[in-house]
């Protein structure tokens, strides 16, 4: 069985793919940075090969799909995203619509392509990373907020279908907080707290998802925060988010 992974060339991606080859899996890279992906590749061995593809593109995203599907291909994890930092009126436009291309466009196309291959075979994972961001609002990162929100709320739908469906294929959704990856740079932020080892949450992600877990939230600070964010008024947990974004910049 082989697994694609978008966003591999660095970070949770490339984590999640030697947690695969460690594990006897097959791996597809696919992300935009050739030089990455050849190290990743020769560092993986002869059971990675890459395809270096910018999938913030529906095209390519078919395209991709199109050179995969006649592998035997049984896992897919949307690992490909960015975020953007600022006040919704001050940030730029056509970053944020590429940002929607990418986390969203990309996991709807590339999910509706392989889960349909995956339901007639009756097996097979997908994985799509969104983040705690997905449960609340975010003054200050709205897009990206929003955008992890569809993912979340995409997936567990899907989820439902499947498990009314009688399905043997399984989706989940990783949620983590902050991990030390490029992200940070990326959206010119920094955390206020420490970031979870990008390893520690690659490994956690794919034990999560073989056992078919629909959410995955990867610390007990984070399941805590999930469980407030549930109960207190989304008033505070906005003024909350406002003031903690606020202290990145």
């Amino acid at each position: 069985m082989k697994a694609v992974i978008t966003g591999a060339s660095s970070g949770l991606g490339a984590d999640m793919a030697r947690v695969l080859i460690n594990e006897g899996y097959e791996v597809i890279l696919v992300a935009r940075r050739k030089t990455k992906l050849e190290k990743l590749q020769k560092e993986l061995g002869d059971k990675a090969s890459y395809i270096v593809m910018d999938i913030s593109s529906t095209y390519n995203c078919m395209e991709l799909y199109n050179s995969l599907k006649k592998e035997d291909i049984g896992i897919l994890i949307n690992c490909a995203g960015f975020g953007l930092y600022g006040d919704f009126a001050d940030s730029n436009m056509d970053k944020e619509l590429d940002m929607i291309d990418l986390n969203v466009k990309s996991v709807q196309t590339l999910t509706k392509l392989f889960l349909k291959d995956f339901v007639k075979k009756d097996r097979g994972y997908i994985l799509n990373v969104a983040s705690m961001a997905g449960f609340m609002p975010g003054p200050r990162m709205a897009t990206y907020y929003a955008s992890k929100a569809y993912v979340l709320s995409f997936t567990e739908a899907i989820y439902e279908e499947l498990r009314e469906n009688g399905s043997n294929v399984s989706i989940s959704c990783l949620c983590p907080g902050p991990v030390d990856t490029n992200f940070n740079k990326i959206a010119k932020v920094s955390f206020g707290i420490k970031g979870l080892n990008s390893m520690d949450v690659a490994k956690y992600a794919i034990k999560k998802m073989f056992n078919e877990k629909l959410i995955i939230i990867p610390s007990f600070q984070m399941k805590v925060v999930h469980v407030l964010v549930k109960f207190l008024p989304v008033k505070l947990v906005m003024k909350f988010v406002y003031n903690f974004q606020k202290s990145k910049s």
